[in-house]
């Protein structure tokens, strides 16, 4: 178990210059109202790669440590949830998760929380949310509140979403929906939807000069890790229903995935970038998002894409609906129905005017979605926990 941050690896028993003193919330003076002490959030996450859940993480963790909260995150050794937060001089500790129920990973955990003393155990995946009922039997005095990220209907109700689990947070309506499907007590779950940051760039990235296509061309693009449920398999299927005047014109790209190049999709010329440093303004020298994802929490590349100004083609699943004004800042298709999501694509490549139109209200959509909203909700959250516990423990 190692840790590393700016903030120093924890001493037994320490709580920085509070650890010896209650740190209820700070009277009121005569210049304000009281002042709400600052929170010690473990967060534990089991993701070895870098996708969404991992990204939440990092800006909750960035944010809370700006607003002067002390955040832990404990990941699995070498992952890049982990490497990001100690390149940002964050406090990360690493411990190996095998598995849902990995006792050794419990048994390391609980030291760290023994040692470390937080306030809250925060579990972001259901591999950290089993990790994390084990690591704290016999710890009633630590509250710990589970994200659920997946449109999916929980498994293992009776055991993992039992009264152990202070309150769950759902990154969408539709992920609340499906856990109060599954069985778990709607009163004991916050809808928190994920948030982004808006993107700051300084050019877009020109993909028609890079990849030699005309200056006509018009970009459609997919983001994400291109797993099966990201709809990836159904993308030659749309390409192909395209009318034939405007598949001449589309090229598409593909950001995530293998880096393969120039490719054909569909009949579609295609670019297999695969990951990107700079991924914003990659993005934003799309000029359309397609996203035919089969199953989607919420859709935190849609945010970035309507923040930057690209509308979105996508199905109506999960919590994309909440997310796309269907017909205003994008467009919403029934579930699979390929034939509908080639036409709504077509057309856009063929109306500038209408890319324009939702690009406008894709722009003041997505500021709903900020990341400043998904902090301030989780830290309700905790107090919420808090205060029906009393007041953050020494």
């Amino acid at each position: 178990m190692q840790l590393s941050g700016k903030q120093g690896a924890p001493q037994p028993g320490a709580r920085g210059q509070a650890s010896d003193v209650e740190r209820p919330r700070i009277a009121g003076t005569r210049s304000g109202p009281p002042v709400e002490a600052p929170l010690r959030v473990l967060h534990l996450d089991a993701g070895r790669e870098w996708r969404g859940g991992q990204r939440q993480v990092f800006l909750l963790a960035s944010a809370m440590r700006a607003d002067g909260h002390e955040p832990l995150v404990v990941g699995p050794p070498d992952a890049p949830l982990v490497q990001r937060l100690r390149a940002r001089g964050l406090a990360a500790s690493s411990v190996a998760m095998r598995g849902d129920w990995d006792l050794a990973a419990a048994h390391r955990l609980r030291a760290l929380i023994r040692t470390w003393r937080p306030d809250v155990v925060h579990a972001h995946d259901a591999r950290a949310h089993a990790i994390a009922l084990a690591a704290l039997v016999g710890r009633p005095d630590v509250p710990l509140v589970v994200t659920r990220r997946v449109p999916f209907t929980p498994k293992s109700v009776r055991l993992k979403y039992g009264r152990r689990v202070a309150r769950f947070i759902a990154i969408s309506r539709a992920v609340r929906d499906v856990m109060v499907a599954g069985g778990v007590d709607p009163a004991r779950i916050d809808v928190v939807h994920s948030g982004v940051p808006t993107p700051v760039i300084d050019r877009p990235r020109d993909w028609r000069t890079e990849c030699r296509w005309p200056l006509d061309a018009v970009l459609c693009g997919v983001v994400g890790a291109m797993t099966a449920e990201k709809g990836v398999a159904m993308l030659a299927a749309l390409a192909e229903r395209l009318p034939p005047v405007t598949r001449a014109r589309v090229r598409l790209l593909l950001l995530g995935g293998a880096s393969i190049g120039p490719c054909t999709i569909g009949g579609v010329e295609a670019f297999r970038a695969g990951f990107v440093d700079e991924v914003h303004a990659a993005m934003a020298g799309l000029d359309v998002l397609w996203h035919p994802s089969s199953a989607e929490g919420l859709g935190t590349a849609v945010i970035d894409a309507m923040a930057l100004g690209v509308p979105p083609v996508a199905f109506a699943v999960g919590g994309l609906r909440e997310l796309i004004e269907d017909g205003t800042s994008g467009f919403l298709v029934p579930p699979g129905d390929v034939a509908s999501f080639a036409a709504r694509a077509a057309r856009l490549a063929d109306d500038a005017e209408l890319r324009e139109r939702l690009a406008c209200a894709g722009r003041a959509r997505a500021r709903a979605f900020d990341v400043s909203h998904m902090v301030s909700g989780t830290v309700r959250v905790y107090r919420a926990v808090l205060g029906t516990r009393g007041t953050a423990h020494a």
